[in-house]
């Protein structure tokens, strides 16, 4: 009888209708998990914008990098790569590298412009991790929280299948729809926050991997320029 039961109250009640004829407490349940669901989509594609910019801006900046004479012809430039993290760790390596000159003259404790780079690293990072947060909350709590929500709806089935007083459809159908609308609401949330999750957090690695090789190519290029 069961296995037949969500085609029966299909057949019978659209799912807006199903959710309109829930308990007050599922209904807010299923408003908690839809507004879950809505703030992480607006994280994902801001979070794939944001990637997606960041990765082109990196090439071009890269590319510009690579074809200066030096560093202040990087800093002039530097306006037009806004979007790259790249841009980041070159202003902590730039800064530490003009404050030596200023001093001495010359670069003086290149592990002072080591500890800047990375310093440079661990902020971008920082901003590039910012939301993500939210992505791994919706993704845990979302299915507990849809599990709450069936808890209620095999309550209410338990209850009218008590005042029913016999083991009939009709009196367990309410309750069980409940719990199969909650279900699936949880898992609905969960599990692109999860799939988003994981995927941003590969980028972030390969984001913080291109960082590290920049700022070797960063004390390459100041050796050259201030060490020959």
């Amino acid at each position: 009888m069961f296995p037949s039961l969500p085609l029966a109250l299909l057949q019978q009640h659209s799912l807006w209708e199903l959710v309109l004829a829930a308990s007050p407490v599922a209904k807010f349940v299923l408003a908690l998990l839809l507004l879950a669901s809505l703030m992480s989509w607006a994280v994902i594609f801001a979070k794939w914008s944001q990637f997606r910019h960041s990765g082109t801006a990196n090439a071009a900046f890269l590319r510009a990098f690579r074809k200066a004479p030096g560093l202040e012809a990087v800093s002039v430039a530097l306006e037009q790569f806004r979007m790259s993290p790249l841009t980041g760790v070159f202003d902590f390596g730039y800064h530490e590298v003009t404050r030596q000159l200023n001093a001495r003259g010359r670069i003086v404790n290149k592990n002072a412009l080591e500890r800047a780079l990375q310093l440079g690293i661990s902020e971008e990072v920082a901003r590039l991790e910012r939301r993500m947060s939210w992505l791994a909350t919706t993704a845990s709590v979302s299915p507990f929280v849809g599990l709450f929500g069936t808890v209620l709806g095999i309550i209410d089935a338990f209850q009218g299948l008590g005042t029913a007083g016999s083991a009939s459809l009709r009196a367990v159908a309410p309750g069980i729809s409940e719990a199969l609308i909650a279900t699936a609401a949880g898992l609905a949330a969960a599990i692109p926050a999860a799939v988003a999750y994981n995927a941003f957090g590969h980028s972030i690695k390969e984001f913080a991997a291109r960082m590290d090789d920049f700022a070797l190519e960063f004390l390459n290029l100041v050796e050259r320029q201030f060490e020959e």
